[in-house]
C-alpha cells in the first residue's frame, strides 16, 4: 500500500480522467515516476470510470491503468472522496482537484471533511467569483490553504521576460497566449461550445493570473482598457448541439492600472503552437521575447511523446511546469515551505473578477 514518508504529503488525485486524456492522468504520471519528490500519490478518486463510465469510451484504458497502477504502486482507487480512509496520525494529506470546474465547490468540501490541510486547485476553480469567495471563506474557516494550478506563473518564458523588463525602465510586457484549433466554423463553435464560459474565463485565464500576480491587476486597480479592435475578433458559430455560442477567436488588449503599471495580453484560438512573453520599450520597439516551447522544451517533448505516444500535446510542452507547481504545493503541505510564485485563492478571485469585467466592456466594443 502507497505511504508517504515524513517529508511527503499524501495525496488524494480527484477527477483522473482518461489515459492520455485527462489532466489528472498526466498528474499521476509524473507524481507515479517519482517526479515531485515531496508528493506521494496514495489514493485516486474518480467517479466516472469507477461508475456510469466503466464501459464507455475511455473505460477500459483506465480499468487498466487503474489494475497496474494498483499492482506497481500500491495506489488505492475510490469512487468518492468519502470512501478514502480517515488520514493517519502525523500524515500531512493533499488534495490535487482536477475534475470538471463546476464540481469544485463540492468536491472542496469534500477535501475538507477527508482531512486534507492543502488543496491544490486547477484553473480556474471554480465557474463563477462568487463560488470561489465562498470556497475561500470554507477554506480558511477549517485552517486548510488553497494552491491554485496555474502553471503560467512558473513558467520560463514568463520569468525571463519578467526579469529582463524588470532591468528596464518604461519597458512593456505582452503575454501571447495561441491555440491550434482550425480557423473555420466547424472547429471553433466546437472549442465555444465546450468552453462556454468564454475565453477569457477559460484559455486566457492563465494571462489574467499573471496581471494579477505580478502586475497589480485588480477590477478595482484598471485604469484603462485600450482593445485593438483590428486585431481582435468576435463570431457567434454553432456548436455541435446546434446552439449558438459567441464568444472571441482571438483578443489583444492593453490594461493600464491607477498605479501606473501597462501590460498587455494577446490570445489568439488558431495561433500556433508556441507561445510567448514579449518586452518592448516605450516606442514599442521589440526588446526580448522567450518562446514557449524553447529547444530545451522541444527536446523534453521528443522524449515524452515517445513514453506516451498518443497523449494530448500540451501536457508535453508545459511537462516541467506542471511538476514545479505540483513540487511547490506539496511540500507546502508536507513540510510548511513557502511555495513561490504559486498563484492564492485571491490570485484566482481576481483573476476572474477580471475576466468577468473584461467580456461584456469587450463584446460591446466588438460587436
Amino acid at each position: 500500500m502507497a505511504t508517504p514518508s515524513t517529508e511527503q504529503a499524501e495525496v488524494i488525485l480527484v477527477g483522473c480522467g482518461a489515459p492520455l486524456r485527462g489532466m489528472g492522468w498526466y498528474h499521476a504520471v509524473q507524481m507515479l515516476g517519482g517526479e515531485c519528490p515531496s508528493a506521494k500519490l496514495c489514493h485516486i478518486v474518480e467517479p466516472w470510470f469507477l461508475g456510469g463510465g466503466a464501459a464507455g469510451p475511455g473505460g477500459p484504458e483506465f480499468t487498466a491503468f487503474k489494475e497496474k497502477t494498483i499492482e506497481d504502486h500500491g495506489v488505492q482507487f475510490h469512487k468518492s472522496l468519502a470512501d478514502v480512509p480517515a488520514v493517519a496520525a502525523g500524515v500531512k494529506r493533499l488534495a490535487l482537484i482536477s475534475g470538471r470546474t463546476m464540481d469544485n465547490p463540492k468536491l472542496l468540501g469534500d477535501s475538507i471533511a477527508a482531512g486534507c490541510t492543502v488543496i491544490y486547485l486547477e484553473k480556474p476553480g471554480a465557474p463563477t467569483v462568487a463560488e470561489l469567495k465562498s470556497m475561500k471563506k470554507q477554506a480558511a474557516d477549517a485552517n486548510v490553504t488553497i494552491s491554485m494550478g496555474y502553471n503560467k506563473n512558473v513558467c520560463k518564458y514568463v520569468r525571463n521576460a519578467r526579469e529582463f523588463a524588470a532591468t528596464k525602465d518604461g519597458s512593456h510586457v505582452t503575454y501571447v497566449s495561441n491555440n491550434t484549433y482550425e480557423n473555420n466554423a466547424a472547429s471553433l463553435g466546437e472549442c465555444f461550445e465546450r468552453n462556454a464560459e468564454g475565453m477569457l474565463k477559460n484559455m486566457a485565464i492563465h494571462e489574467l493570473a499573471l496581471l494579477a500576480s505580478f502586475h497589480d491587476v485588480t477590477v478595482d486597480n484598471i485604469e484603462s482598457v485600450d482593445v485593438d479592435e483590428e486585431f481582435s475578433s468576435l463570431q457567434t458559430l454553432k456548436g455541435p448541439s446546434g446552439k449558438d455560442f459567441t464568444d472571441f477567436d482571438k483578443v489583444k488588449f492593453t490594461i493600464k492600472t491607477k498605479t501606473g503599471k501597462s501590460v498587455s495580453v494577446q490570445a489568439d484560438r488558431c495561433g500556433g503552437d508556441v507561445s510567448y512573453a514579449m518586452v518592448s520599450d516605450t516606442d514599442g520597439k521589440e526588446l526580448f521575447r522567450h518562446s514557449m516551447p524553447d529547444e530545451d522544451d522541444e527536446a523534453n517533448v521528443s522524449v515524452l511523446e515517445a513514453k506516451y505516444p498518443g497523449a494530448m500535446p500540451y501536457f508535453f510542452s508545459q511537462d516541467p511546469d506542471y511538476t514545479t507547481v505540483k513540487e511547490r504545493v506539496a511540500k507546502l503541505c508536507a513540510s510548511g515551505d513557502e511555495a513561490k510564485d504559486i498563484a492564492t485563492i485571491d490570485i484566482a478571485i481576481n483573476a476572474l473578477e477580471v475576466g468577468e469585467y473584461l467580456t461584456p466592456l469587450m463584446t460591446k466594443m466588438l460587436s
